[in-house]
């Protein structure tokens, strides 16, 4: 057990802030994706394969909500899965996923077939659930913390995918430009329940340590990816 003071809320959110340069922005092949230096076909593998990350998200959303007996938190948390399943006036992120594997050359039913999704793509998101399901909520909610490096790769990729990739339709984007906003509202939300939960040195320790094992979900992920469409085409 640690004997040192806790960190002001200002150190602690600078220690979760530094745990940006794991994002998965920095991965060699998504350092390439950016770059423009990717096939059709190293888009396609990786769009199908995130598919299954983006399906899983309400599925980690609906346990947290379960998990945790706070009434205003789950009206609070309850709208991340809107967000993704969609309702009766707004898409939600699932489908705007789904045009965007449409606008990168693949079918509808080969996404929801799931057919590409690689074995180490979907052990690592499995995993991340799973967790979401059997740790204490505040535990799972700081792990949704990666949102905060999110919005710079949304930007990145409308800036630049128009230039690099101009074969994939335009409306395609449109799940980028979503989850901008989207992203910046969700982080308020898990940072003010992460503060308020991780309030002893170790405490904030373990929080970086869930905050890592996200990121090493995300960073799994593209291994996976890279290690079987890196060099295709």
């Amino acid at each position: 057990m640690s004997t040192l003071p806790p960190w002001d809320p200002a150190t602690f959110t600078e220690r979760l802030l530094a745990k940006g340069n794991r994002y998965h922005i920095h991965h060699p092949f998504n350092v390439r994706m950016q770059q423009g230096l990717l096939r059709p076909e190293q888009i396609r593998g990786w769009v199908a394969n995130r598919f299954y990350y983006q399906v899983c998200i309400p599925q980690k959303d609906a346990a947290i909500m379960a998990n945790c007996p706070d009434r205003e938190t789950r009206r609070r948390w309850r709208q991340r899965i809107v967000d993704h399943d969609g309702d009766e006036t707004n898409e939600g992120g699932i489908e705007a996923w789904v045009r965007l594997g449409v606008a990168v050359g693949l079918t509808r039913d080969e996404l929801w077939s799931q057919q590409h999704v690689l074995p180490g793509v979907r052990f690592a998101v499995d995993a991340y659930v799973n967790f979401a399901r059997q740790a204490p909520w505040q535990e799972a909610v700081c792990s949704s913390l990666t949102e905060m490096f999110a919005p710079k790769i949304h930007k990145d990729r409308l800036a630049s995918w128009p230039q690099n990739y101009p074969w994939i339709e335009p409306d395609g984007l449109q799940y980028f430009r979503s989850r901008i906003s989207l992203a910046e509202r969700d982080v308020e939300h898990g940072l003010e329940t992460t503060l308020a939960h991780f309030t002893t040195r170790e405490q904030q320790l373990r929080a970086l340590d869930i905050l890592q094992f996200k990121l090493d979900v995300l960073w799994s992920m593209m291994d996976a990816i890279e290690l079987a469409y890196g060099e295709c085409g």
